[in-house]
């Protein structure tokens, strides 16, 4: 079964983003390259446990084991000496990558309080968009009764898109929830 924001993507926002550019080649249309999903983690220095309850967390949203990212240099201040684990984080691609976006996009994004949709600003000059979520109880397969702490997440949609406008125009047709201007 291929994903649903697979086919909506073949069918409806190649042949919309193909005439709107001008691309001559269904090839040069943008497409979603990856999603990486990162947990920083600060409270990991004291609190190994803390570390072991993110990686499950993350691993029960993105139905893939996230890596242990560890701090490349000491930081006397923070407390902090090479080789610490301080995050974890998820690298998603093809199959998983468009049944993480459609659930992001339909389910996580409007169960937000006060949602009114995403910035349209958050892109990084190469079409790439990165969105930060306070908590991940938005996501529904997390339980609420299991969660010791709220834990922000930041999430990269990378795209092979060369400009912002190229890159909003891309996951606003896939059904990103953009802010009106």
């Amino acid at each position: 079964m291929a994903a649903r924001l697979k086919e909506k993507y073949r069918q409806e926002v190649v042949p919309a983003l193909q005439q709107e550019f001008n691309y001559k080649n269904p090839m040069q249309v943008p497409a979603v390259n990856k999603v990486v999903i990162n947990i920083g983690m600060g409270e990991a220095i004291q609190n190994a446990k803390a570390m072991d309850a993110a990686v499950s967390d993350l691993a029960v949203i993105t139905g893939q084991r996230p890596v242990i990212t560890r701090a490349k240099r000491s930081v006397a201040s923070f407390k902090l000496r090479e080789g610490m684990p301080i995050g974890c984080m998820v690298t998603l691609r093809g199959e998983r990558m468009y049944y993480f976006l459609d659930k992001l996009m339909n389910v996580a994004l409007p169960r937000l309080r006060d949602f009114q949709g995403v910035s349209p600003e958050a892109f990084d000059g190469r079409g790439n968009y990165t969105l930060g979520l306070k908590e991940q109880l938005v996501f529904p397969e997390i339980d609420y009764d299991k969660v010791d702490k709220l834990r922000g997440m930041e999430i990269t949609i990378v795209t092979t898109a060369s400009s912002d406008e190229e890159g909003r125009r891309l996951l606003s047709l896939m059904g990103m929830p953009f802010k009106k201007r």
